[in-house]
């Protein structure tokens, strides 16, 4: 069962294959494509092509990143697969994927975290904001692969209610055994949202990939 293959995918920005890079961005829960969007315009990058697949019933999957994995699939794998589908369509029209960032939020971070660590490879950048990689307490995260010193950024209030700060440090733990090069940044008393400053260092990521 494959629930989030087929939904709607949204495309902003130059058309794919004419701009220079690609921003995969994958939106939270209970939302759609139109919010996480939204960021486009404060990113600021009109080179890039921005595609934001869709969750079934705006949720890629029911319950918490940290409950058992088993209890939200075939959500997780499904999302996976859409989003190594757009991930191979954008390499088919040229771009390589050291020019795609992967970017999240929420539980779209959290799947975001996911897909890279089941595909590492040297992605232009990935970036989860308020999420991290996905299992229940004591999972141990052990994939094959490399990110070959993709960057990395992991942007986290001290106080979110969805995502404890010791997972941030776990799943950092696991992007720089896997060879990535992690930012990780904690705001004091920020709650589950996105910052100025965690949109700062994505548009100097952003503009170091077309440097």
């Amino acid at each position: 069962m494959e629930p989030h293959v087929g939904q709607p995918i949204e495309t902003t920005g130059r058309p794919l294959g004419e701009g220079r890079a690609v921003m995969i961005m994958i939106h939270g829960r209970q939302a759609a494509p139109v919010n996480i969007l939204q960021l486009v315009d404060s990113l600021s990058q009109p080179e890039f092509t921005y595609i934001a697949p869709a969750a079934a019933n705006n949720t890629w999957y029911p319950y918490s990143f940290m409950a058992d994995k088993e209890q939200n699939e075939p959500g997780i794998s499904s999302g996976v697969a859409v989003i190594d589908g757009v991930v191979s369509d954008v390499v088919n029209k040229g771009i390589p994927k050291d020019h795609i960032v992967l970017l999240g939020f929420s539980q779209g971070a959290c799947l975001t975290a996911e897909y890279a660590v089941e595909h590492a490879d040297r992605f232009g950048g990935v970036i989860l904001y308020s999420g991290s990689v996905i299992g229940p307490p004591g999972t141990t995260w052990a994939y094959g692969g490399s990110f070959d010193g993709t960057p990395i950024f992991m942007g986290c209030s001290d106080v979110d209610s969805h995502v404890p700060l010791e997972r941030i440090e776990e799943g950092a733990a696991v992007f720089e055994r896997m060879g990535a090069i992690v930012t990780k940044r904690i705001y004091p008393g920020m709650g589950h949202q996105i910052n100025d400053d965690e949109i700062a260092f994505t548009q100097g990521l952003m503009r170091n990939l077309l440097a």
